[in-house]
């Protein structure tokens, strides 16, 4: 047993057009609801995709609760879902559920049709004639009805309303906190996984730029603006780490990582989750941060650890 429900280290895959995942290194404690972030490209569902056992790695390691991704252990207590929704389009809701219980030893047939009954699919229907929302519900309830201790989700709800889309978070956030499910979260949506998630990676061309608590990333940041945009202004954070600096409005203004004391006629605010992601995203030059209980050891592909 283990107390984190994935770890890499020094994991990469390459492609024949190159590397679309690089020295990733972080681990994700169990339980925890993860916001995985990064622009198209990025690597995010490489990653998925290894955890999945989809594809294998290049270099490094990858592991599920202490064990491979291809072990018998890690498929069962393992559930994954992607923007596909994989289902047999000529199947009805009722057999999907049955192919699901007698498929999973640990199958809970009243929790996958209670996700069902929630969305008033007819248990009779075919997955073909049903709406793009109530095949992300079904697909929800194989996947639930697994009881899964680790849920890895590749974006399965972008392409549903905002409305449908919330009351699937909401569903799946009910569903984590009363079973201890670790989630990973793959997502476009800053916004909505904001007060959703407590746990953050961010990748950035193939590398983790930030891991850890999403509190404490956020605490380890200010956005600071001077009264005005003079030349010495930026000068006057020198010993501050700059993730991101502009001129706006005639004012200067960053998003720093303070060491110590700031001039005193500065304005400093706690940045949001979308100003932090935009910042790091922004910019490749600021060095990872990457929280006390994310860190991987020596291995860890890292510039910079924050203690928890």
């Amino acid at each position: 047993m283990t107390d984190y429900a994935l770890e890499t280290a020094g994991l990469g895959r390459r492609y024949r057009r190159g590397w679309a995942l690089r020295e990733c290194s972080f681990r994700l404690p169990a339980g925890r609801l993860c916001a995985l972030v990064g622009p198209n490209g990025a690597g995010k569902t490489t990653l998925l995709s290894l955890a999945a056992d989809l594809l294998t790695p290049s270099t490094g390691v990858i592991s599920l609760f202490g064990d491979a991704p291809a072990s018998p252990a890690a498929r069962r207590r393992t559930a994954f879902l992607g923007q596909d929704k994989a289902l047999y389009k000529r199947f009805r809701v009722e057999e999907i559920l049955r192919m699901g219980r007698e498929l999973n030893p640990s199958w809970d047939q009243a929790r996958a049709e209670q996700i069902i009954a929630e969305g008033d699919v007819p248990l009779s229907a075919k997955v073909g004639t049903l709406s793009g929302g109530q095949r992300t519900r079904v697909a929800f309830a194989l996947a639930l009805g697994k009881r899964p201790e680790l849920v890895l989700l590749d974006e399965p709800m972008a392409d549903l309303d905002p409305l449908v889309r919330r009351q699937m978070t909401d569903m799946l956030v009910r569903d984590a906190s009363q079973n201890g499910t670790t989630v990973v979260m793959s997502s476009h949506m800053v916004a909505e996984l904001e007060g959703v998630c407590d746990y953050l990676v961010l990748i950035n061309k193939g590398t983790v730029r930030l891991a850890g608590e999403i509190d404490t990333i956020s605490e380890a940041h200010l956005l600071v603006t001077a009264p005005d945009a003079g030349p010495g202004r930026q000068a006057e954070l020198a010993g501050h780490e700059i993730v991101e600096s502009r001129t706006a409005d005639g004012r200067f203004g960053a998003l720093v990582r303070p060491d110590g004391p700031l001039p005193r006629d500065w304005q400093t605010t706690r940045p949001s989750l979308e100003d932090l992601l935009l910042a790091h995203l922004r910019t490749t030059d600021a060095p990872a941060l990457i929280t006390a209980s994310a860190h991987v050891g020596d291995t860890a592909a890292r510039d910079a650890e924050v203690t928890a």
